[in-house]
């Protein structure tokens, strides 16, 4: 069989250069066959007109049943979208209903109120001189050597790029950005295109992309490995390939998308840019917590544990005005 995208190269060059659209590059072919062959002379009376009716049906046909399965396949891709987003968003919705449900204050049951009541009354017994062992203090040793793994993982980051609003980057031929369970490709193209005219091949450990005739535009080994049957691709409005690349592992941040690619500092990403609403209600609250945690003990401020001690603790001092806290002493 002639292998017909051979030329699609060459073709797609000549309609890109004729402004007068498809009549303008018929015109041209029909007149290159006109000056340059017998096509209308070299046969019986008809025979050429036969000849491009049949060819015309013949691709008319392939072509038809090309769109009515590119149309299924489409609307199959876009019903997985919305139901991915109706799942989300349902997610959300609970999540936020859960958190305006939850009082704003919590207060003691009796039961609570006795038990903190009873570990005041035997620290106020073990005597007020106890006073909690000061923490040493780093010795300048300890403090040079962390300065210097400091200074090494700065080193070793130093040319990496700042993650964009997305937590990805905006590279010279696409864009990229993530969350937690899944990254999004926008790849802008030069010209307006079909979907059959575009090369999207997605698997596990790698990734392909562009334009038949041209220079692929991604073409590598991706850095983590892909959830091929959850991953999709569509073509919006002719001229951006849109791809949402499935996350195999759902607990950690890619820094490139190919191991070609310039890679960005995980380190700067900023999680509340991320939607965790893809994830169940147990890694969810995980995730948040241990990031919460994380940026406290960094600031140097209480982690969630100890704010709920001290709130439970605030609680039962203001709902006991008349006992005497001031020379208590606790650990958290």
């Amino acid at each position: 069989m002639p292998d017909h995208e051979r030329f699609d190269g060459m073709l797609l060059s000549m309609a890109q250069q004729c402004e007068g659209g498809i009549q303008e590059l018929l015109d041209i072919i029909f007149n290159f066959l006109a000056r340059k062959t017998d096509f209308y002379v070299g046969s019986s009376k008809g025979a050429a007109e036969k000849l491009l009716l049949e060819k015309f049906h013949a691709h008319e046909k392939k072509a038809l049943d090309r769109a009515a399965k590119e149309k299924q396949e489409n609307e199959e891709e876009e019903r997985r979208r919305k139901e991915r987003l109706a799942k989300r968003e349902a997610e959300e919705k609970r999540e936020q209903e859960k958190l305006d449900s939850e009082p704003a204050v919590k207060e003691l049951t009796d039961e609570e109120a006795e038990k903190l009541q009873k570990e005041i009354d035997e620290k106020k017994a073990a005597g007020d001189s106890q006073v909690e062992p000061e923490k040493d203090s780093p010795s300048s040793e300890d403090k040079e050597t962390k300065s210097k793994e400091e200074e090494e993982e700065d080193e070793k980051d130093k040319n990496k790029l700042k993650p964009n609003a997305g937590n990805g980057a905006d590279l010279p031929n696409y864009k990229w950005t993530q969350i937690l369970s899944e990254v999004e490709i926008r790849i802008p193209l030069p010209i307006a295109v079909k979907a059959r005219d575009v090369i999207v091949d997605i698997k596990k450990k790698s990734l392909t992309v562009g334009i038949k005739g041209h220079p692929l535009i991604i073409d590598g080994e991706t850095c983590k490995e892909v959830k091929v049957e959850e991953s999709t691709w569509c073509l919006e409005d002719k001229k951006t390939i849109l791809i949402n690349l499935e996350k195999v592992n759902k607990m950690e941040w890619w820094s490139q998308i190919v191991t070609t690619d310039p890679e960005i500092n995980t380190k700067k990403v900023q999680p509340e840019n991320s939607k965790l609403s893809d994830l169940d209600d147990d890694t969810r609250g995980t995730v948040e917590k241990m990031l919460y945690d994380q940026r406290q003990r960094e600031l140097g401020l209480p982690t969630s544990d100890d704010q709920k001690k001290n709130n439970i603790l605030k609680d039962f001092m203001a709902a006991h005005p008349e006992m005497d806290f001031s020379k208590a002493k606790f650990s958290g």
